[in-house]
């Protein structure tokens, strides 16, 4: 069982999110912006973390380079989880350090898919 965060600032995608992934026996912790999601991953220890990128206070791609800059946290995979689906969205993120990018609406096994190749 590995220690999963969700962050997005959406409710309803939060939940969704984790359920697939509860399902598939992780401990999953939520949060609900880049700020937030900063400080969980130095709480928290997450193996690894589904960000959403358009979020209010700080976006996926901010939150994602201040987390991966911090020492402890450089190896911690991180994939976005948008519904931005230009090239130009995904190249971006892999030049923040995402590992994966999956774009909304998507199924369980897309989400099953990038856990079995980060993990």
């Amino acid at each position: 069982m590995s220690k999963l965060l969700v962050v997005d600032d959406s409710p309803t995608e939060q939940n969704y999110l984790a359920d697939i992934l509860n399902k598939a026996g992780h401990h999953v912790v939520r949060a609900s912006s880049g700020q937030e999601a900063i400080a969980m991953t130095l709480s928290e220890r997450p193996e690894l973390i589904f960000m959403d990128v358009v979020m209010a206070d700080m976006d996926g791609y901010n939150a994602t380079r201040e987390i991966l800059d911090q020492e402890p946290n450089r190896d911690i995979p991180v994939v976005m989880v948008t519904s931005k689906n230009q090239k130009a969205d995904k190249v971006w993120a892999q030049m923040q350090g995402a590992k994966g990018y999956i774009v909304k609406p998507y199924t369980d096994d897309d989400i099953l898919e990038q856990l079995r190749k980060l993990l």
